[in-house]
């Protein structure tokens, strides 16, 4: 088969794309991942065709601006106003999105379509091709369940009709802010509507779509009252490091004592990375804790750092976790992932969007202290919840439980295999 993958954001939400690609190609099947252009190079490396889609959207949230409303982003309220203060400014972006996801589909003529929730042409795409679509996602966000809230909302103990109807709420938000694109996009290429404009979740001629899950049911059960079209498959891990050689100094930081504790919060150190630098800094010497501190700190100098300290740019997660004592990170899904896989306790210091989500389904499993949100980070809390990861004997159990299920499961084989099934089953 001749299969598109399309995913816009960044590079958490293209690395599993880029590992389920990898996992269709060794099964046969030619594979291009459609991205922002940054990732050009990532997803080419993979051995993988590469579809364009510009970069501007994440000069915008990688701008000041965009980071500022990033950290005003606490709850789906404040979620929905940072849209509205930035729908001006987007608005076009988004319309070049939807209309260079559309030329990469019309140029390659797959025989199916993938679709991250962000690339939400992608129904479309597969309505205009008389091809099947997949919304895949990394987070379960958009199946209605009676189990939870979706993602965003409190847990208000209210009940099924509750939670059910904070997913009605985002399928609003999402055609009331995707609508006008896709009505857009329709009059450009004499695609007359059905039905509703903007439908994740069916087609136009109201049937469901599938919704693969890439995450564990041993982490987020699978809920009972979830469609035979939605499933979970298991986390897609990107291995194939094997080839990578650690750095000297790295080694010989890891061989000097005892495993330290890494913290890594990448592009979500805020606009003072340099501070809250300081901050874990101090909470290390207090609990008497090593770390390792992994890129995105603000130009940290290296005469800052104590010996106990060791800054890195990267590391494979694969490689570099399971020998660590901990993981502090800002739970990101892939991070999250790692961790769990690594059988290590985590703590998770989320900023925005799904990262509050992991932050307490890790606590729910034990597997780490409650989330700190990181507006109230501080050296007495960090030096706390260091102590506990290092020293919690239950928690350490709970982890290495969890770590050895997940290593367990075939994430991508599983997605493979279910998705040759729903293409055979649509072949005519």
């Amino acid at each position: 088969m001749n299969i598109l993958l399309l995913t816009i954001g960044s590079r958490g939400d293209v690395q599993p794309y880029v590992a389920l690609g990898k996992g269709l190609k060794a099964a046969g099947h030619h594979v291009t991942v459609a991205t922002c252009s940054r990732f050009r190079p990532f997803v080419e490396a993979e051995g993988l065709s590469y579809g364009h889609i510009s970069d501007d959207i994440l000069k915008i949230i990688d701008s000041d601006q965009g980071k500022a409303l990033m950290e005003d982003t606490r709850g789906i309220v404040r979620i929905i106003a940072a849209n509205i203060r930035m729908a001006r400014q987007i608005a076009p972006i988004q319309h070049q999105l939807v209309a260079e996801s559309w030329a990469v589909a019309r140029d390659l003529q797959p025989d199916l379509v993938c679709f991250h929730p962000k690339a939400f042409l992608g129904s479309a795409i597969g309505e205009k091709l008389g091809i099947p679509a997949i919304l895949t996602s990394p987070i379960p966000l958009l199946v209605p369940t009676g189990t939870r809230p979706c993602l965003g909302f409190p847990k208000l103990g209210l009940g099924r009709r509750y939670n059910r109807a904070t997913y009605w709420i985002v399928h609003r938000m999402i055609k009331i802010f995707g609508g006008a694109y896709i009505r857009k996009w329709r009059r450009d290429t004499n695609t007359p509507a059905r039905r509703h404009n903007l439908d994740c979740l069916r087609d136009q001629d109201g049937h469901p779509l599938a919704a693969l899950h890439a995450y564990s049911s041993h982490v987020v059960p699978r809920p009972d009252d979830w469609p035979d079209t939605a499933v979970v498959s298991g986390y897609w891990f990107l291995d194939g490091d094997e080839g990578w050689v650690p750095p000297d100094d790295l080694v010989a930081f890891l061989d000097a004592g005892p495993p330290p504790i890494y913290i890594g919060f990448g592009s979500m150190a805020g606009r003072n990375p340099k501070r809250l630098a300081n901050l874990v800094i101090e909470a290390l010497k207090r609990s008497g804790q090593r770390g390792i501190l992994a890129s995105g700190w603000g130009g940290l100098d290296a005469d800052e750092v104590p010996e106990s300290v060791h800054l890195i740019d990267q590391a494979p997660h694969a490689w570099l976790f399971p020998k660590v004592a901990a993981v502090v990170h800002h739970g990101g899904a892939g991070t999250t992932a790692a961790g769990l896989r690594a059988g290590r306790p985590t703590l998770i210091c989320p900023f925005i969007a799904d990262q509050p989500f992991w932050g307490e389904t890790v606590r729910a499993l034990g597997a780490g202290p409650a989330p700190i949100v990181q507006r109230k980070l501080s050296v007495e809390n960090l030096t706390e919840a260091f102590g506990q990861l290092v020293d919690d004997t239950d928690m350490h159990s709970a982890a290495d439980a969890i770590g050895k299920k997940v290593s367990a499961e075939d994430g991508i084989g599983n997605a493979v295999s279910f998705i040759e099934r729903l293409a055979a089953k649509n072949r005519p």
